[in-house]
Order: C-alpha cells, then structure tokens, then sequence
C-alpha cells in the first residue's frame, strides 16, 4: 500500500463523502472556525473523498477546492468502494503528522475533532477515540448500533466502546502501522484496537443528521458485524465443533432409546415422523456450518487476490 514519504504538514482531515451534497458545505464552515481558526498556529487540509456518490457531491466537493485550493483535496474514486475503503484512501494519501477522520453528515461535532488533533500533535498521543456518549437518533438506529458493538465487545474486542466508533485521529506511527496491514473485508475499528497503542477516549453526543439519509442500513451493519467476528473470532468454528458434539450425542441418546423400545416392548418406534425431524434438522445445521466455511473460504481467496482497496478516478489539489 503507497503512502506519502513523509509529512509535508501538521494535520490532515480525512472525509469520506458518499450523497453529501447537503451538508459538505456547513461542515467545511464549521471545521474552519472550529479546526483551522482555532489551531492556526498548525497548518492542515481536508480530505474529501468521494464514494461513488448518485448525487451532486463531487461538484460540491470541486467548488469548495476551487474556493481553498491550498485547504483541500478532493478525490473521486471510479465507483462505491464502501466507506471503510474510501477511509483507507484518505489515510493513504494523507500529509499530516496527525490524521483524524470525520463523517460528511455533519453528526460529529468539529470542536471534539481539535480536541483529538491537540492530543496528537501537543501530548503525542497515537490514538485518540471519540465515543459516543449519547446519539440524537431514532430508537430503532441506536437499538441497532447498540447491539452490533455489544456482540463485538463480547465476541472480539473488549476493549471495543460501547457506543462504538468511527470519529478518531492516529498519529504517524499508528496510521503508518495501519496502512501496512490491509485485510480485504477487514474490520477497521478492529485493526485500530488491535494496533497496541493504548487508544485515548473521549465521550461525546453524536448530533441528529439535518442533510439526507444514513446509508449505513441494517444489512451493512450485518455484513460489516460478520467481517468483525470472522475475521477475528474463532467463535464461528468451534460453535461448530460444538454443535456437532451436541448433535452426536443427540443422535446416540436418540439409538438408546429406540433400543429400548426394542428390548422391552418388542417394536421400534413407529412413523416417518422422527425420522424426518431428524433428517431435516441434521441438513439444516449442515447447510449452516457449510455456509460459515463458505465464508472464512471466501474472504481467504479475497484477500490473497489482492484486488485494490479502491480505484482513483481523479484528483484536485494544489500544483
């Protein structure tokens, strides 16, 4: 994975963008009287990265480059990648000694994303976490969010924050120990945990969205849950081991007692009904066990195929 050689500036903020055109604007205003007028004595850029987006945010994203070609940077990847890809392209070809990342929803509060860039580059802190204390969201949204991180938290990470996260800054070390570790299918909270740098925290409310709608759905969080505990947990497979068990000793318990209706009261037990039941239930824990594999399988072939995190279709930046 390519990186820049060494850091040309203090700060870099990383934006991935995908049908944002309502809201980029308010959150550049906000990150220059928040970040850039109140750290003026560091010098920084923004990063937006464009995801594919079906709507007017690449235009929006040119205007604002145009109006601050020395602040910005803006890339336009060559379709959807996902938004944990287009996060990998931002911290690639970001300049900073100090990179945060921030949503283009305007949800995270910019005042909290100097707080993490001081820690960075004043108390040399190479992770610093923003968590969400509160989230100004519909029940249903943090009922979701809620349960995806509590299985992660259990199942994988301990040190996972309840509220989860995706609002953060890395130091140089830890974004370059990042970069060099790209899974395909990866968990990027996951990773960052994994680092070995002892992550700050700092607890916040997560704003409501006033632009568009979260495209973050129910199935992404499902899928994105299954790349987190695939990719490191080895629950999946021994559950397996351990269903089998439990179905072998099923299946003996099962041959005693048709054995002892035979012995002592001179039939088997009678009907296609046990036998059906057991049939159906043994091929169905059998198709979900081959499912699972299907799965490490799959995400093995992905990641040895090394197909490209992201592909850039253009860049706008200062010459």
């Amino acid at each position: 994975m390519m990186m820049n050689e060494s850091p040309m500036m203090d700060f870099s903020i990383v934006v991935p963008v995908y049908f944002n055109e309502g809201s980029l604007e308010a959150l550049y205003d906000e990150l220059d009287r928040e970040v850039f007028q109140a750290l003026s004595e560091f010098a920084g850029e923004i990063i937006f990265i464009d995801d594919g987006s079906g709507d007017q945010s690449y235009a929006v994203m040119e205007s604002l480059q145009n109006n601050h070609p020395d602040r910005i940077r803006a890339i336009k990847l060559s379709r959807n990648f996902g938004q944990i890809n287009a996060i990998w392209c931002g911290l690639t070809h970001a300049r900073g000694r100090a990179t945060a990342v921030i949503s283009a929803d305007g949800q995270d509060p910019p005042e909290y994303l100097r707080k993490m860039l001081l820690e960075n580059l004043r108390e040399g802190k190479e992770v610093v976490i923003c968590t969400r204390e509160e989230r100004e969201e519909s029940a249903w949204r943090k009922f979701t969010s809620s349960c995806f991180y509590w299985f992660m938290q259990k199942l994988c990470f301990s040190n996972m924050p309840v509220g989860g996260f995706d609002f953060f800054s890395l130091g140089t070390k830890s974004r370059e120990a990042l970069l060099r570790n790209y899974q395909s299918h990866g968990f990027l909270q996951g990773q960052i945990l994994r680092l070995g740098f002892e992550p700050l925290m700092i607890q916040y409310t997560r704003r409501a969205r006033e632009h568009g709608r979260s495209r973050w759905t129910f199935a992404r969080k499902v899928t994105y849950l299954l790349d987190g505990i695939i990719g490191y947990s080895f629950l999946p497979l021994r559950m397996m081991a351990l269903l089998g068990i439990l179905m072998a000793l099923a299946g003996f318990v099962y041959a005693l007692v048709v054995l002892f209706h035979r012995l002592f009261f001179g039939n088997p037990l009678q009907g296609w009904a046990p036998l059906m039941i057991v049939i159906l239930v043994m091929g169905g824990v059998q198709m979900v066990m081959l499912g699972i594999i299907g799965e490490y399988l799959w995400r093995t072939k992905a990641q040895v195929t090394a197909e490209p995190p992201y592909i850039v279709e253009a860049i706008l930046q200062a010459e």
